[in-house]
């Protein structure tokens, strides 16, 4: 059912706007509709990749001539085709774009079906329910009012649906009722099949038998006389659900077995919909099987919690200490180099002092360097093992203690990024990077990443962005993305019951660069006047009388530096229980020709559950565990040895798609390896996993002739996407 329904949404959206196209370009539009029908054909063969394409090629020549019409379609009907591939997420943020140009053309039909795709995405998919029926709202308005009566008609049809999905019957018959007469009247026969179907919803749960079934069986006819074989699955479902309500399992059984035969024959022809369903129905059964193991390990599990609690405890003890331990050492650090200043102030020993400074930083380094490469391997254990706690034993999702416990290790892994971090750019070794990216989309990554400190302080997140800032600019989006990270994060730490504003407005326009100024507004409780000129300094935190904030303060001591990186400065202006807003003016470069380049370089991601073998090359029998559980987590399987001997006569003896290269590691490192699995001819992929920063290694990793490179501890999926992307390189490279 929602194939057809997404398919005779492109067909009817296709002819409106055909229809309408201006004489200006009319080469290019000729083009632009060629290959949307185009899009119709493969879409309705089950051709997906070409129907993408298609879509695709049609929005970069959309761009070409700047028409938001066509724009809006062509991102539209990619929201359609990765809907039916049950990529909702993209799905959504497809219809988004779809609106964004929409709101250009100012059209009300084209609303009227961008708001009702969106609607169909969040209900059919059972993401929200009820935010899809205020969709299909306004969808509804915008029918009404191009008086669209087919389009008012389905519409109500489906928000009556969607309350029935919630078991709102009274919100959804009303709806009904409204419709009832016209359909009757004038609607075609799937209106009508459409309309009794709801109504002996209705009625099945409103202990009206007799009429539920013949409402049902006037459906059925209509169905079974025009072949909506679709619909009539529906019905069959609608049927098993009636039955069983009314306790009669011999009549659920017999339309039970219609409703699978009719379903083998009718999906054994949507070729995509048998892998993922595959996927899901062995996922649905793994996950029943570990239910079955937790209830019948229970009173085990009881015990075990006890003794978790204890080591818990121990282990937050000790995470403190390492961390009073690491803020000494490099205050220590601080004051060697002070006294290296001091010396340089005798000229008869200038050059001694020299030396003694550089060989002082160089320590530093090495000291950061080595102290952060020995926090990262057991941190990446502490958070591993705790996330497969969680994961096998689901009664402890609530446990406050493994909620400390992953708290603590995720603090002190953000303290020993800092110190890194402000490492780096002291020794200047940051070096700002040119990419393309879309602004909205990275502020909006922040809030989503901070939401959940809003949520705990009940504090309302707001976003303000210039619509005439340039879809797409050219800098470093990650040095960005910190600093607004790290003042937000602030901003949301210093207030509770209020608001934390996001604003970005274009100031002004120098040839390509256009500098947008930036605001982090909050109605926290403010800095006091004298505090405010030391809030950038390194390590320093202001005395709060009534609450105490959590922090090592290097968070705005980062954001400063990271600023000064683009050639500006940051301004503070606060008062105390009032607010604080901090406001920094950058420069990005805007380049149209290289913002066609990110639209021709969407990915058609087809996505499949193929299953590699990975060969596991790693020491530590911890993380030996935590890989292990992140790769078979991941429906992939894997061989774990030791060292680097073991390796290659595990890869004499098996084949192996990948290979995750730990480089610390006995007898001979993970290096050397490398070189000598390159040596023998062999050219699978080789990630590594370190715990030290990726530029200190990157070199000699590239050198070695490994293809990318994993800091620990990091996120499982991200180590997916990696291992996924370097094997389909391989696969094409071959």
């Amino acid at each position: 059912m929602k194939r057809a329904k997404s398919f005779s949404f492109l067909i009817v959206l296709l002819c409106f706007f055909i229809n309408a196209a201006a004489q200006e370009y009319k080469a290019e539009k000729a083009e632009i509709e060629r290959l949307l029908n185009q899009t119709v054909a493969d879409f309705n063969d089950a051709k997906y990749d070409k129907a993408l394409e298609s879509s695709k090629q049609a929005l970069i020549n959309s761009f070409a001539i700047n028409d938001a019409s066509y724009i809006a379609q062509s991102y539209n009907t990619i929201g359609v085709i990765y809907n039916e591939c049950s990529d909702d997420k993209k799905a959504i943020g497809f219809y988004e774009k779809a609106l964004f140009y929409a709101k250009k053309t100012n059209k009300d039909k084209l609303y009227n079906w961008i708001y009702d795709n969106l609607g169909s995405v969040y209900y059919y998919n059972q993401i929200d329910v009820s935010k899809g029926i205020s969709y299909y709202k306004k969808a509804l308005v915008y029918a009404e009012k191009v008086k669209d009566s087919t389009g008012i008609l389905n519409t109500k049809m489906n928000i009556s649906s969607a309350y029935f999905a919630i078991n709102k019957f009274e919100e959804g018959n009303d709806y009904l009722k409204d419709i009832k007469d016209d359909v009757l009247k004038n609607g075609d026969d799937e209106m009508i099949m459409r309309l009794n179907s709801l109504l002996g919803i209705y009625n099945t749960n409103h202990d009206r038998k007799a009429e539920a079934e013949a409402l049902y069986a006037t459906a059925r006819k209509i169905a079974e006389r025009n072949g909506y074989q679709s619909y009539l699955v529906n019905i069959y479902e609608n049927l098993v659900r009636h039955y069983k309500y009314y306790n009669e399992p011999q009549r659920a059984q017999q339309y039970k077995a219609k409703l699978d035969s009719l379903s083998k024959i009718l999906y054994s022809q949507e070729k995509l919909d048998n892998i993922q369903k595959a996927a899901v129905q062995i996922e649905l059964d793994e996950y029943k099987i570990q239910l079955e193991r937790v209830e019948q390990a229970n009173d085990s599990h009881q015990k075990s919690l006890k003794e978790s609690k204890l080591i818990v405890i121990l282990f937050i003890v000790i995470l403190i200490i390492l961390l009073l331990f690491l803020l000494t050492l490099y205050k220590s650090i601080k004051l060697r180099e002070q006294a290296n200043a001091e010396l340089k102030k005798a000229n008869e020993e200038l050059v001694v002092a020299k030396e003694k400074a550089e060989e002082a930083s160089q320590l530093k380094s090495q000291f950061v360097s080595t102290i952060t490469h020995e926090l990262r391997t057991p941190l990446y254990g502490v958070i591993g093992i705790t996330n497969i706690i969680l994961d096998e034993h689901k009664e402890l999702g609530n446990s406050p203690h493994l909620k400390s416990l992953k708290f603590s290790a995720k603090y002190l892994l953000a303290l020993v990024n800092d110190i890194l971090q402000i490492n780096k750019i002291e020794e200047k070794r940051i070096v700002l990077e040119n990419l393309i990216f879309n602004l909205t989309d990275e502020i909006t990554l922040v809030k989503n990443s901070v939401e959940y400190i809003a949520d705990k302080n009940n504090d309302k997140l707001i976003l303000e962005i210039d619509t005439a800032i340039p879809e797409f600019l050219i800098g470093d989006k990650l040095r960005l993305s910190q600093i607004i990270m790290n003042l937000v994060s602030n901003a949301l730490k210093f207030t509770k019951n209020g608001e934390v504003t996001i604003s970005a407005d274009l100031k002004y326009v120098e040839d390509k660069m256009h500098f947008i100024e930036f605001k982090i507004k909050d109605t926290g409780i403010g800095i006091a006047k004298e505090h405010q000129a030391k809030v950038f300094d390194k390590f320093v935190q202001i005395e709060r009388k009534e609450e105490d904030y959590q922090g090592t303060g290097l968070g705005l001591s980062i954001v400063s530096r990271l600023v000064e990186l683009f050639n500006s400065e940051i301004h503070l202006e606060s008062e105390e229980n009032v607010g604080t807003t901090f406001t920094f003016v950058i420069g990005f470069e805007y380049d149209e020709e290289k913002s066609r380049e990110i639209i021709n370089n969407i990915e058609v991601d087809l996505s499949t559950t193929s299953l590699y073998n990975i060969l596991v090359v790693e020491d530590n029998k911890i993380n030996q565990v935590v890989t292990k559980k992140i790769i078979q987590n991941s429906n992939m399987s894997c061989t774990i040895v030791d060292d680097g001997y073991a390796a290659l006569v595990a890869l004499e003896r098996e084949a192996f798609d990948l290979i995750l290269m730990d480089i610390n590691m006995p007898l001979i490192n993970g290096f050397e390896t490398t070189r000598r699995i390159r040596e023998k001819g062999i050219k699978i992929p080789v990630i590594a996993l370190t715990a030290f920063d990726k530029d200190e290694v990157a070199e000699e990793a590239i050198s070695a002739g490994m293809n990318d490179i994993m800091v620990k501890p990091f996120e499982p999926s991200k180590l997916f996407q990696v291992i996924s992307n370097q094997i389909k390189q391989n696969e094409n490279a071959g």
